[in-house]
């Protein structure tokens, strides 16, 4: 039997979707980001305040497996998946948004540092590349979140893989190389799990490039790929049937007259495919460059001074807000991203913990 409170509230509310111009108030769902800290091992969750940019610390969730490094989550927020590069396993936890904690769920042993993962775009499988093991991985996700014992596949590689992205048809994945300077191309299998090599199976890129990670652009078939040794970016158009990359020009990603020693870490794109930004340590900035209509075309839009060896940083969903971790310092800085410009703004800087190596934004 109702109560004839919750029986009253529920007519009162009837009635008012009844009157013409009455819309029933929206949940704003929280912008939450995930940072993993290596040497503390933990994973830290903070969630935004979209109107301000402001960071407020909600949990400290510790990883009993060892130091997490990249993360990736699934597409309903359930499930997180870590990469514990100390220990060479892979973690899966489930997630509460409304309080930003994380349970384990389950630890498998992969392989000698896993340096990347993602999702494929099923959300059932897990794609990881490892930078010493030198090989690629699959294992399956169970619908409890749980991580298969072994893997679907394991395929090798080359030296120093360091990151496995599909394509957004989740035909096709990739596998940029820093050590040896190439970018494995793949075949995939959805409905198994199965990687298989194209023809040809590799890209190579010129001595001293090292090819590192890959962003996709959102609404053309062009992967854009930051060079860790050759401090630049190189965006490849993919062949829709084929899979097949063919790369577009290469742009620096530091000032010209930068003359001492950098790498590049991380890359994103915002949602609209317009700005693309790289993270540079060594010149300890973020490198802005707006992408014109073609998607193939880089314009450096400046850069963003950083805490000192930006290994990772990432956009809010909106596009208005950059956080870069600083290894070194411990610190996170916030940014405001000018959406026409690409100009980066620097209005938070707030300590975090020892060595933090992922930053991962999760909103709407």
């Amino acid at each position: 039997m109702f109560h004839p409170r919750f029986t009253a509230r529920v007519l009162f509310v009837t009635l008012l979707l009844g009157v013409p111009g009455f819309r029933p108030p929206t949940v704003q769902a929280a912008t939450w980001v995930f940072l993993s800290l290596a040497s503390e091992k933990r994973i830290d969750s903070y969630r935004l305040d979209e109107a301000t940019g402001t960071l407020a610390l909600v949990a400290r969730n510790v990883v009993d497996a060892g130091e997490p490094g990249a993360l990736a989550i699934s597409d309903d927020r359930r499930w997180m998946l870590a990469a514990i590069r100390s220990t060479g396993r892979l973690a899966s936890f489930k997630v509460d948004t409304a309080h930003g904690t994380l349970t384990p769920v389950s630890v498998v042993d992969a392989g000698a540092d896993p340096a990347h993962i993602s999702l494929d775009r099923t959300n059932r499988y897990l794609l990881a590349a490892y930078y010493v093991a030198g090989k690629v991985s699959v294992h399956r996700i169970q619908t409890d979140g749980t991580l298969s014992a072994q893997p679907v596949q394991e395929l090798p590689t080359a030296d120093k893989a360091h990151a496995i992205v599909p394509d957004r048809t989740n035909r096709f994945v990739y596998v940029p190389h820093t050590g040896s300077n190439v970018i494995f191309q793949f075949k995939f299998d959805p409905a198994r799990g199965l990687l298989a090599p194209l023809m040809p199976d590799r890209k190579s890129t010129p001595a001293g490039t090292g090819p590192r990670h890959l962003a996709w652009h959102p609404d053309q078939p062009i992967a854009y790929v930051d060079n860790e040794q050759g401090s630049s970016v190189t965006p490849w158009r993919m062949n829709s049937e084929t899979g097949d990359l063919s790369p577009g020009e290469t742009v620096s990603t530091i000032p010209a007259d930068f003359r001492e020693t950098n790498s590049c870490a991380e890359i994103r794109i915002d949602r609209r495919g317009r700005l693309l930004f790289v993270a540079n340590r060594g010149h300890n900035s973020i490198a802005s460059f707006r992408i014109d209509a073609s998607g193939t075309v880089l314009r450096p839009a400046g850069h963003g001074a950083t805490e000192p060896v930006p290994r990772s940083f990432d956009l809010d969903p909106s596009g208005r807000y950059l956080f870069a971790a600083g290894e070194v310092t411990g610190k996170l800085a916030t940014f405001r991203i000018d959406r026409d410009s690409g100009a980066l703004d620097r209005i938070a800087t707030q300590e975090v913990g020892a060595r933090p190596w992922w930053v991962m934004v999760v909103g709407d």
